[in-house]
């Protein structure tokens, strides 16, 4: 069942960013210090069909005001396995940009509620998923955003639900590096977004130096997190609680218990 999925570790063998023009339209551009390198070759028409087919339009989470191409209990993936035959178009990992997170909803809502965090600034959003904190970002008239995923068609995702909610996503970049590997100083954008990335220990201890790198360069970090295991109370001590929320019901049902989740900034 697909509630029951927790991220993975991030991993990919190759670097890739694409900023998207037009809706699913083939090209690549330079997208700060986040280079392209090549592309998948899967054909951008096959992979937004195959989102269109399997996901609901929902609001029925922390932000309303931002429509979401989801995996819904209307939708046959909720309970059922991925079917064979579009996993070599499209399920090649598990489909964790359907789903909207907690940690993810709460960066969301808070950039909503403070759009003075955003408005006219350069934002990272890693993790991004289906791209929610990425609309709401643009939906505050960030300079423009990265959506860094690196499962390619969360990128996909991320446009799509961009132009669903009718945002300027010409100043949307996509980009599929593992960017939590990267040189700090090859982090231009001011403000970092992660949500529901502290999910074990291992890869909290390799995030925990990065983002303090990362805060030490003077970028704004912002992470969501509804009580992971890798959010323990030491590295909490490197962070100022910012805001609370209570989960939807069907948040909670789909999140595996979680009823609240927070928002945290680097010190």
């Amino acid at each position: 069942m697909w509630r029951r999925l927790t991220p993975n570790r991030f991993t990919i063998p190759w670097r890739q960013c694409v900023q998207y023009q037009r809706v699913l339209q083939d090209q690549c551009h330079h997208a700060g210090d986040h280079a392209p390198s090549r592309t998948s070759g899967v054909n951008p028409i096959d992979i937004e069909r195959i989102i269109l087919q399997e996901t609901k339009i929902s609001r029925d989470h922390l932000t309303p005001e931002i429509a979401l191409y989801l995996i819904t209990p209307d939708c046959r993936l909720f309970n059922e396995p991925v079917p064979s035959i579009d996993s070599s178009i499209m399920f090649k990992t598990d489909p964790f940009w359907a789903f909207y997170w907690p940690g993810g909803q709460a960066i969301s809502r808070f950039i909503l509620d403070n759009p003075s965090l955003i408005t006219g600034k350069s934002v990272l959003d890693v993790g991004s998923g289906c791209g929610a904190s990425t609309v709401a970002a643009l939906m505050q008239k960030a300079k423009y955003v990265v959506a860094n995923d690196i499962d390619e068609v969360a990128g996909y995702a991320a446009v799509l639900n961009s132009q669903l909610n009718g945002v300027d996503y010409t100043r949307l970049h996509i980009c599929t590096e593992n960017l939590t590997a990267a040189a700090p100083q090859s982090i231009k954008e001011d403000v970092i977004l992660l949500g529901d990335v502290f999910y074990d220990e291992e890869f909290a201890a390799v995030l925990q130096p990065w983002l303090k790198s990362l805060r030490n360069a003077g970028k704004q970090i912002l992470v969501g997190d509804p009580g992971r295991h890798g959010l323990t109370e030491d590295r909490r001590r490197d962070m100022r609680h910012a805001a609370k929320y209570e989960l939807t019901e069907s948040g909670c049902i789909e999140n595996n218990g979680f009823k609240f989740v927070n928002v945290w900034e680097l010190k």
